[in-house]
C-alpha cells in the first residue's frame, strides 16, 4: 500500500471516531437533559404532594371551636368532655333489650338520638379524616375527630346486634318534644326503634354501613382489630340492606315527621363505594358501575348533598377513582366511572357563581340557598365537594374545568368554598358568625336544651319551658354549634323559639368540621387512602 492510501485510511478512521465520539457526547447530553426535565417534573410532584400552602389561622381556630360541639351532644357516661355544663347522660338506654345504647349523640336541641342522621355525621366525619388528616393534624384536631367519630361508631357497633337487626333511634319524638330539660335530668328506660327483614329500612341500614366502611378506614392504621370489626358490620348491613329493600320511611310511618327519606338507592351506591374503598372488593365496584349505576346513580343530573341525599357524595367518591386510577376494573366499569365523574364536574359547574350553568339557589350576598329549614347544610356541604374536588384535580396536576366552553381552575372551585365558609364565619349581611362561639357577634339563643337551662337548675318535664320561652341569653354556650342559618333575604331572628333558624344539628357540625379541614391550608393535595 502507498504512503498516500495508508495516510487517507488513517485519515478516515480519525474522522469515523471523532462522528462516533460525538454521537455519544451528544445522546449523554440529551439524557442529562431529560433526566433534569424529569427530576423537575418530580420535584413539581412532590413540591405539591409534601408542600402544601401555609395555614389559614382563621379557619384552623374555627374548626377547633367546630369540634367542641361533638362534646356538647355526647350521651353516656363521659370521658374528658371538654364541656363544663354537661355530664352523664342516657345510662340506660338499651337496657331493656340488653344492649348498651348509652353513648352515640344527641341529634340537635333536642334529646333523641335519630340512627339515619347520626350515621351520616360520622361518615363525613370519617370522610373529612381520610382526605384532611394532615390539615386536621397541623391545628392539633386529628385527636378530637377521631374521639368524636368512636363516640358514634361505639353506639352503631351496639346497635346493630345482629346482621338483620340494626336499632335507628332511641326515645319516642313525640315524648321527647313534649319536654324541655338538659339531658343529664332523662329518667328511666326510653323506647326503642329497629328495622329488620320485617320492617326493612335500606336507607338507614346503607348509611350505616357507609359510616362504618369509612370509619374503617380512619382506624385501619391505628387500631386494626376496631378496623376490622367496623367493616365486618358495614358488610353485613350493607347485603341487609340490599336484600330486604324497603324504605324505612315506608315500613315506620313515624319518622315521616322528622327525618323522612325521598329514596334509598342514593344510600346503597354510597355504602358500596366507601366498602369498595374500605374492603377493594371488586365486587362492591362492580354494584356502583355496571350493576345499578344506570338505574340509581341519576348520571347527569346534579342533586345536592344532604343526610338525605347521597347522590352527589357518591359521585365526587367515585370521581376519585376515575381521577386517580383504579386497579383490576373493567373497560365498562371505567366508563361508568366516567359518568360519575362527568356529573361531578356538572355539579362544580353549578356552584361556580359565573358559570354558564351556574345555579341560582344563591343569596344577593352569595351563600347557595336551598330550603327554608336548616339552610347552611347545603352551603357546607356543596363547598366541602368543591373543595375536595379541586384538590383531586391540583393532586393529579388537571389545570382545567369546563363548563359549557368557559375554563376554570381548581383556585375557582376553592374560592368558591371560601365564599362560603366566609359567610358563615361573618362575612355576610347581618355581620353574624352563624358558628358559635367564634368572633364577637353569633347566635346568643341557640335552640338547644342543654345550653339554655342553667346547670344547677332543678327542672321537671314541663316547667323547662320556662327557660324555652325566655328572653334571656343562654346561661351555657353551646360552643361549636352551627345554627340553621339566614332566610333567603339574608336576616336572622335570634330566637330560641325560632326553631326554624336557631337550632343546630351534629350532622352540621360534622359539615362545617368537613369544609374547616379543607380549608385549613391555602392549598391542599390529598393522598390515596386505601
Amino acid at each position: 500500500m502507498e504512503a498516500k492510501d495508508v495516510e487517507d485510511t488513517e485519515s478516515n478512521f480519525r474522522w469515523c471516531w471523532f462522528l462516533l465520539v460525538s454521537v455519544i457526547a451528544i445522546l449523554v447530553i440529551v439524557a442529562g437533559v431529560l433526566a433534569i426535565l424529569e427530576d423537575l417534573k418530580d420535584s413539581k410532584k412532590d413540591s405539591a404532594s409534601h408542600h402544601p400552602g401555609p395555614v389559614v389561622k382563621k379557619y384552623a381556630d374555627a374548626l377547633e371551636i367546630a369540634l367542641q360541639f361533638f362534646d356538647g351532644q355526647k350521651s353516656g357516661k363521659l370521658v374528658n368532655n371538654r364541656i363544663g355544663w354537661r355530664g352523664d347522660s342516657g345510662l340506660l338506654d338499651g337496657i331493656e333489650m340488653n344492649l348498651d345504647l348509652s353513648k352515640g349523640m344527641y341529634d340537635a336541641g333536642d334529646l333523641m338520638k335519630f340512627g339515619f342522621p347520626m350515621a351520616f355525621t360520622a361518615t363525613m366525619l370519617s370522610w373529612a379524616i381520610l382526605e384532611y388528616e394532615e390539615n386536621m393534624k397541623t391545628a392539633k384536631q386529628l385527636g378530637h375527630a377521631r374521639d368524636s367519630l368512636k363516640w358514634i361508631t361505639d353506639f352503631l357497633i351496639n346497635a346493630h346486634p345482629s346482621e338483620n337487626v340494626l336499632y335507628i333511634q332511641v326515645g319516642d319524638p313525640e315524648l321527647d318534644h313534649q319536654c324541655w330539660e338538659r339531658p343529664e335530668a332523662i329518667r328511666g328506660i326510653r323506647p326503642l326503634t329497629q328495622v329488620n327483614t320485617s320492617f326493612p329500612g335500606t336507607e338507614v341500614a346503607a348509611e350505616t354501613a357507609a359510616a362504618m366502611a369509612s370509619a374503617s378506614l380512619v382506624f385501619k392504621k391505628i387500631d386494626s382489630s376496631y378496623s376490622n370489626l367496623l367493616l365486618e358490620h358495614a358488610q353485613q348491613l350493607f347485603s341487609f340492606a340490599d336484600a330486604y329493600r324497603g324504605s324505612y320511611s315506608v315500613s315506620i310511618p313515624q319518622v315521616q315527621n322528622y327525618y323522612n327519606s325521598t329514596g334509598y338507592e342514593d344510600e346503597l351506591l354510597w355504602a358500596a363505594a366507601w366498602l369498595y374503598h374500605a374492603s377493594k372488593d371488586l365486587s362492591y365496584l362492580k354494584y356502583v358501575t355496571e350493576l345499578n349505576g344506570q338505574q340509581f346513580a341519576n348520571w347527569g343530573n346534579p342533586t345536592w348533598f344532604s343526610w338525605d341525599d347521597k347522590h352527589a357524595g357518591t359521585h365526587v367518591l367515585l370521581s376519585r377513582l376515575n381521577i386517580f386510577g383504579a386497579k383490576g376494573m373493567s373497560s365498562e366499569e371505567n366508563l361508568d366511572l366516567q359518568m360519575y365523574r362527568k356529573t361531578s364536574e356538572a355539579i362544580m359547574c353549578e356552584l361556580l357563581p359565573d358559570s354558564p350553568t351556574a345555579t341560582s339557589s344563591r343569596t344577593k350576598g352569595g351563600l347557595v340557598w336551598v330550603s327554608k329549614w336548616n339552610c347552611l347544610q347545603h352551603a357546607m356541604a356543596s363547598a366541602f365537594l368543591a373543595v375536595l374536588f379541586g384538590d383531586y384535580m391540583v393532586t393529579t396536576q388537571i389545570s382545567t374545568l369546563y363548563c359549557q366552553g368557559k375554563s376554570y381552575s381548581p383556585a375557582d372551585l376553592r374560592n368558591f368554598a371560601i365564599s362560603q365558609a366566609d359567610y358563615i364565619l361573618g362575612n355576610n349581611p347581618m355581620k353574624m358568625s352563624y358558628l358559635v362561639g367564634y368572633g364577637s357577634n353569633y347566635p346568643q339563643n341557640v335552640h338547644h336544651r342543654g345550653a339554655s337551662i342553667p346547670v344547677d337548675a332543678n327542672t321537671t318535664c314541663k316547667d323547662g319551658f320556662t327557660w324555652l320561652d325566655s328572653i334571656n341569653p343562654n346561661p351555657n354556650v353551646a360552643v361549636g354549634a352551627v345554627v340553621g342559618g339566614p332566610f333567603l333575604n339574608e336576616t336572622y331572628i335570634d330566637s330560641r323559639n325560632n326553631w326554624m333558624q336557631a337550632e343546630p344539628t351534629t350532622y352540621n357540625s360534622a359539615l362545617v368540621v368537613s369544609l374547616l379541614s379543607s380549608l385549613v391550608r391555602s392549598s391542599s393535595v390529598v393522598d390515596s387512602f386505601t
